[in-house]
């Protein structure tokens, strides 16, 4: 019998955990850190993925918990849609220091533990929040379109082949952009309603941190 999709994402969120070869493993450990594996439905149609956590991110090992997941949650509530009924993560599941921009490096090592996420939750919608996300996704899946700036291609919707099947990927903002610029938050609005049409109606499973 194979592992349930639970069991699969404890797999690897005790793997993060113990990550040393991580360049970010000793910052996590001297600041008293977590991990940000994942939160959400562990069958979500939809999974938004993220670049990296900040501070209040790793203080909690909660993604998008501060300021910026407050917009997240208000953008997914102006489309009538519940964080429960969504996976949310990110590439680099460790925070990098000030903040800073994830490093290739960084993405690459973390890299194969977002892939199986994605594997395991197998959603038929992944939205990407931000430029490192966007482009590591549409490279990920082979997309001809991996190229294109994110002023391009916000909010619409992109269709990949993945391990499991087809897919579509919604690249958009990151949430954070619109606490700086109100235009930005008008332009988000608009782009969530890109994901309108995966929205399931079943009923949302217990929201899981993992």
């Amino acid at each position: 019998m194979s592992a349930s999709r639970t069991d699969q994402l404890r797999a690897i969120r005790d793997e993060i955990v113990g990550l040393v070869q991580s360049p970010l493993y000793q910052y996590r450990t001297q600041n008293g850190y977590f991990p940000v594996i994942g939160q959400g439905d562990h069958y979500a149609n939809i999974m938004f993925i993220g670049e990296a956590p900040g501070k209040n991110e790793a203080e909690t090992g909660l993604p998008f918990c501060g300021a910026s997941g407050r917009v997240l949650d208000e953008l997914l509530a102006s489309i009538n849609l519940d964080r429960q009924q969504v996976y949310v993560t990110n590439i680099v599941k460790d925070r990098p220091p000030n903040n800073r921009d994830p490093q290739k490096a960084e993405i690459e090592l973390y890299a194969p533990f977002l892939e199986r996420q994605i594997d395991i939750i197998q959603p038929n919608v992944i939205a990407t929040l931000g430029r490192f996300s966007m482009e590591f996704v549409l490279r990920r899946f082979g997309s001809a379109r991996a190229n294109q700036r994110i002023s391009q291609l916000h909010g619409t919707v992109i269709d990949v082949s993945t391990s499991y099947g087809k897919a579509s990927v919604v690249p958009l903002y990151h949430p954070a952009a619109a606490l700086y610029n109100a235009s930005q938050r008008s332009t988000l609005e608009h782009d969530f309603q890109a994901l309108i049409p995966f929205i399931s109606d079943d009923k949302p499973s217990t929201m899981k941190l993992l």
